[in-house]
């Protein structure tokens, strides 16, 4: 699966970055290697706390799509 991000660079110093199709998925690094690996961490972290939000009931079916 490929995401898009936005990488910006920071003020202070260093990058933070962002993915749009991810509400409240940011991130920083101080190099764009770590940023890039805070990246992969973020959206991992952000999919997996989607993927186990309550809410379903018991007529609800779960499927998983692969993109």
């Amino acid at each position: 699966m490929k995401i898009r991000a936005i990488i910006h660079p920071a003020e202070e110093g260093g990058y933070w970055a962002e993915v749009p199709a991810l509400p409240g998925c940011i991130t920083e690094g101080d190099t764009l290697e770590e940023v890039m690996a805070n990246l992969k961490d973020a959206i991992e972290g952000w999919l997996d706390v989607a993927n186990n939000r309550s809410g379903v009931d018991s007529t609800d079916q779960i499927v998983e799509i692969a993109v």
